[in-house]
């Protein structure tokens, strides 16, 4: 390894050591080979053409599909103190000229650009007269058909590499099967020996794939985890995305849409609003994320099925990209599946077998038992050896034994049959589990002899025996109606010479809690944290860029868990180099050292390997307390909101913290101020707190059928908390020695 490239990855990007494959990328590319590198979301692809770029005396040629993620690209760079640049349709005739002065007297390092304006005469003359060392392709897999993403004017891109035979050229993509990488290697020429695949395995993403039953009430419940954190949810169409994005805002979610159908300007502003962190969650169809570099994008939410496993892994990508722990949830459901493949039948015929067959695969790992990596490193040629990654629900949970469930195979069957092979699968459960629904009265269908037979399963898991059928061909479904038929191949079950064994399983969420209890056990000062992250809020509003780059998570992370003190010891922390020491440096310091002497912290010494972070306790107050006891002062709701800059959630969820982990907040009626319910629903919901009690949320949002928004059931059960107090304080009564512990609702309901 070049000793140039090590001094700049510490000295520029802030970092001690390369990561897997790193390395030898770098050596190949300085060695002038052409290489091709697969390496998954988050691994660095990056930092391997951008160390050459500023090794090489000549210019770095980067070509990406995106506007948005060569903006995000220079920002960082520029951050960094590296001369980088983009040419594109959007920048000003003033710009424009000016950054074609600077590419031309070499003051760039990095020209990033589109394949559309690399193919225009004036760029064409520009490079003609450039020393280009390197020609970086960014998104390969976008030059392939086989891809998820082909773009045409990719395919031109080998064309031009033969027009610049002294620059080496570099391909690099997240998402590429062998057939896929075969394809670009052929393309642009390049050999198998210059080609570096690291593993796909995202190591710090939680999986997990979810029936889908109420989706809204399902999106909310795991939102509800995610306080104050980013996350994304994508749907399939601009309709759905309009209307999840309504009913998460109405329940107090930091929410935006994003779709095609937008203006670009309200694209912009609600893209610019997420990745400065001004709100949380971005709900969105496809049409977003692959330009986003966002680096604390905590979770990601497929609401809706996407088309392909390559899509399903890309936007999985946008999650965790820091390296810590993120969740990735996929509500599936079998009526999703008849969308998506209505939406290929739309394709041209050369189109639709390979789409169909990249479903089928996003399909077999919905349905998979094993370990959820297992079918996906799978699919993108690589062998996931691990039995059991203690990172997916299907680890997780409680393996089930294998249920023989061949008597109710042939009832399925036989009521498909006895129905005329005309409908789907939701209509044959409900005949086969005696449903009383018109239409089955209208048809006659309660009068066949499978009507009723089918007691013995729940409807998902009849939904998971139809699966399993028509995964082994013995059905057969319309791809446009979703009615099922029956093959050949159902004979030899009906007639009991071939059994069915599946595991009956219904996925319940102790597994998705359990990864994030384990996820969440990163041990650092969260108040010194947040202090930081409020640091770095104001400086990138000054700066105009997005809150990532100036620092990651991570590196606040390292930072509250080591509590660096001198320009130094910072210094130490990964992902600090010279320039965002000099840049931001002392305003951090300033941070940290004030709450290291209002605490009486000191300073722990780094280990020589930066990643081993060790298991830190320290002794500082909770944000809750803080802000508990200036409630407890000031009795006044939008004073904590101003002061601690806290949105009405997460202020509340901190004073529920308080009210129950540390001291009573005193009697009041602030929190049923702010209460936008009529007196008859309040009441309903304290009533229904007395008899759900108050250490979930979410009981009671299924008790009120799913009609009262989340912050309304938080301050009303603080209400009812302060108001429990208070009827304790006036009586103090004892019954045989036993305190009352049920609170009279009356005249609770009263105090309204």
């Amino acid at each position: 390894m070049s000793g140039t490239a090590l001094e700049l990855l510490n000295s520029v990007f802030g970092y001690d050591a390369f990561h897997s494959h790193q390395s030898a990328i770098i050596d190949n590319i300085l060695a002038r080979n052409d290489t091709l590198a697969i390496m998954p979301t988050g691994g660095g692809k990056s930092i391997c053409y951008q160390i050459p770029a500023l090794i090489f005396p000549g210019l770095t040629l980067v070509i990406s599909p995106l506007i948005s993620l060569m903006e995000d690209q220079v920002h960082q760079l520029t951050s960094l103190g590296i001369p980088a640049a983009l040419l594109n349709s959007t920048l000003s005739s003033a710009d424009y000229q000016n950054t074609l002065g600077r590419v031309h007297n070499g003051n760039i390092k990095l020209l990033y650009m589109a394949p559309e304006t690399l193919m225009l005469e004036r760029t064409q003359q520009l490079l003609s007269n450039i020393n280009i060392d390197c020609l970086t392709i960014d998104e390969a897999h976008c030059i392939s058909e086989w891809g998820h993403d082909f773009r045409p004017e990719y395919r031109q891109l080998a064309e031009v590499r033969r027009h610049l035979p002294g620059a080496v050229c570099v391909a690099l993509t997240a998402t590429a099967t062998p057939r896929v990488q075969q394809d670009i290697k052929n393309s642009l020429q390049m050999s198998d020996s210059n080609e570096f695949i690291a593993s796909f395995n995202r190591p710090n993403l939680y999986l997990e794939v979810m029936e889908k039953k109420k989706p809204v009430a399902q999106t909310l419940q795991l939102i509800e985890k995610y306080q104050n954190q980013s996350g994304i949810i994508y749907c399939n169409s601009r309709k759905q995305v309009d209307e999840l994005s309504r009913i998460l805002a109405d329940n107090g979610c930091s929410v935006a849409p994003y779709h095609a159908g937008l203006t670009s300007e309200q694209r912009k502003a609600n893209q610019s609003a997420f990745i400065r962190d001004d709100i949380q969650i971005m709900v969105a169809t496809v049409a977003f994320g692959m330009g986003i570099n966002k680096s604390n994008v905590r979770f990601v939410l497929h609401f809706d099925m996407p088309q392909n496993i390559e899509s399903y892994y890309q936007q999985i990508g946008r999650a965790g990209r820091d390296g810590l722990p993120a969740n990735c949830h996929f509500l599936f459901s079998y009526g999703d599946i008849q969308k998506v493949k209505f939406f290929i039948n739309q394709k041209p015929d050369s189109e639709q077998r390979i789409a169909n067959q990249h479903l089928n695969a996003l399909i077999g790992y919905a349905e998979a038992e094993e370990c959820r990596r297992t079918p996906l490193l799978h699919y993108f040629g690589e062998t996931y050896s691990q039995e059991n990654c203690q990172l997916c629900d299907n680890c997780l949970s409680e393996k089930q034994p294998l249920t023989d469930v061949t008597v109710a195979a042939q009832k399925l069957l036989s009521c498909i049959y006895r129905t005329g092979q005309l409908f789907g699968i939701s209509y044959v459960i409900d005949v086969l589990r005696g449903s009383k629904s018109k239409r089955i009265q209208q048809r006659q269908h309660d009068q066949i002899p499978t009507y009723g037979i089918g007691t013995e399963l729940t409807k998902p898991q009849w939904q998971q025996l139809a699966r399993k059928l028509i995964q082994e061909n013995l059905v057969h479904q319309d791809a446009e109606y979703g009615s099922l038929k029956l093959t050949d191949h159902a004979r030899a079950v009906l007639r009991g010479a071939q059994k069915i064994q599946i595991r009956l399983t219904q996925r319940a969420e102790p597994a998705s809690k359990a990864a994030t209890d384990k996820q969440s056990s990163l041990d650092y000062n969260h108040e010194l944290f947040n202090i930081l992250r409020a640091c770095r809020k104001v400086l990138a509003d000054q700066e105009n860029v997005p809150p990532y780059i100036i620092f990651s998570d991570k590196t606040l992370i390292e930072m509250s868990a080591r509590f660096p003190q001198s320009r130094y010891s910072l210094l130490q922390i990964s992902g600090v180099g010279q320039v965002k020491l000099d840049h931001y440096g002392d305003a951090f310091l300033h941070e940290i050292t004030s709450f290291c002497d209002k605490n009486q912290i000191e300073e722990i010494t780094k280990p020589s390997v930066r990643e081993s972070l060790p298991s830190l306790r320290t002794a500082s107050r909770g944000r809750h307390v803080t802000v508990g006891e200036s409630f407890s002062k000031h009795n006044c709701l939008s004073r904590l909101q101003d002061e601690f800059n806290l949105k009405l959630p997460t202020l509340l969820g901190h004073l529920y913290k308080y009210q129950t982990e540390v001291a009573h907040l005193p009697v009041s009626d602030a929190f049923l101020r702010l209460s936008r319910l009529s007196p008859e629903r309040q009441t309903l919901v304290l009533e229904a707190i007395n008899n759900h009690g108050t250490d979930r949320l979410r009981p009671l949002f299924d008790a009120l059928q799913e009609q009262v928004p989340y912050d309304e059931l938080h301050l009303l059960r603080l209400h009812y908390l302060v108001q429990n107090r208070k009827s304790y304080v006036e009586k103090e009564t004892t019954i045989d020695g036993n305190q009352s512990t049920k609170t009279d609702i009356g005249t609770l309901a009263r105090s309204i």
